[in-house]
């Protein structure tokens, strides 16, 4: 029995204009939609996550509680689960794969909520990092569907120095003799393993490694940590979806596509969802001063922002229980 369940969208016209062959998306459900069908969260997910790692956020004791809420988790493109690169048929296999924003992964998502599933209202969309990303681009891209959003460690457009960051990671990968330019037909395992020992030093801040922090969460040392996150990208991820997603991320514009044709401003402003934005003070590529700057023009937004030696990683389940029990707090805020 699978654990997970498929939408298929057929061929799907993308931003760029070229078209996703046989695209689909693959979601899971928790919990039942009520009669009025005004209890649906939709969870998108995050850069290294699926709709199993976004488990974490939900439980009975949690605010994204399956016995009260119909929650939608809902994998992006690239993700190895719904279209990606290592997925997709021969014509657009692995680096043929077309370019994704994440204009287009909201389009499909909006498809499967109205069509598949004929939902007309979400009551929360909310995410990590690259799934706050998705809350803020349902939020302008379909104002009049979504009532309340709540990113944490996000932003609705990505930063030159977060570019810069995943410019940084990305080269770790792509160094290696066995990329051949995405076309490999064994994985670039050194690449991976560099990959992910760049990331570790941006996914934890400064003082998490000062006060050895990571003995806290399981590791013996440093070298220990390194070589965990090394081995999980070398045998967890495919090179091409990394990269599918990492450029799918440096895209992230809430004002590209039609509506807004690149005003930011007007985007922002466009977005009627009663909005908490909740950054971590340490986080090291998406900064509270983007997210200040954010809240200037979302009219019904309130900003957050909690301080974690944890980082960027404040917000992944288990680290940080003042970061989760804060997270619950605003949740539960907006959804009454």
């Amino acid at each position: 029995m699978k654990k997970f369940q498929e939408f298929n969208l057929g061929g799907v016209k993308l931003l760029s204009g070229k078209i996703l062959k046989s695209a689909k998306l693959v979601y899971q459900t928790y919990g039942k939609l009520n009669k009025n069908c005004s209890n649906v969260i939709v969870l998108p997910t995050f850069y290294t996550g699926t709709h199993i790692r976004n488990e974490g956020f939900i439980g009975k004791n949690r605010a994204l509680n399956p016995n009260k809420y119909f929650i939608i988790s809902i994998n992006m493109f690239g993700n190895g689960l719904s279209s990606s690169p290592s997925n997709t048929a021969r014509l657009q296999h692995g680096s043929q794969f077309p370019e994704i924003t994440l204009w287009d992964n909201i389009h499909c998502q909006h498809k499967l909520i109205t069509e598949k599933l004929k939902i007309k209202k979400i009551a929360l969309v909310t995410g990590w990092s690259m799934a706050g990303c998705q809350s803020y681009q349902w939020a302008a891209q379909y104002p009049n569907v979504v009532k309340a959003i709540l990113p944490f460690c996000a932003s609705s457009k990505t930063s030159i120095h977060n570019h810069v960051f995943l410019e940084g990671v990305k080269a770790a990968l792509i160094t290696d003799k066995n990329w051949k330019n995405g076309k490999y037909k064994k994985q670039p395992v050194a690449g991976l393993k560099a990959f992910g020992r760049v990331y570790a030093g941006w996914a934890f801040s400064q003082d998490f490694y000062r006060e050895k922090l990571y003995k806290k969460i399981g590791y013996k040392n440093v070298k220990n940590l390194l070589d965990d996150w090394s081995n999980d990208h070398a045998k967890n991820w495919d090179a091409n979806d990394l990269l599918c997603k990492l450029k799918t991320w440096q895209l992230n514009d809430i004002s590209i596509g039609p509506i807004y044709k690149g005003n930011y401003i007007k985007a922002l402003k466009s977005i009627k969802a009663k909005t908490i934005i909740m950054p971590c003070n340490q986080d090291l590529y998406f900064r509270t001063k983007d997210n200040e700057y954010e809240k200037k023009f979302i009219r019904r937004s309130s900003l957050r922002s909690i301080d974690s030696p944890y980082g960027h990683c404040a917000a992944n389940p288990g680290n940080d229980k003042n970061f989760q029990n804060k997270l619950d707090r605003n949740i539960v805020e907006l959804l009454t």
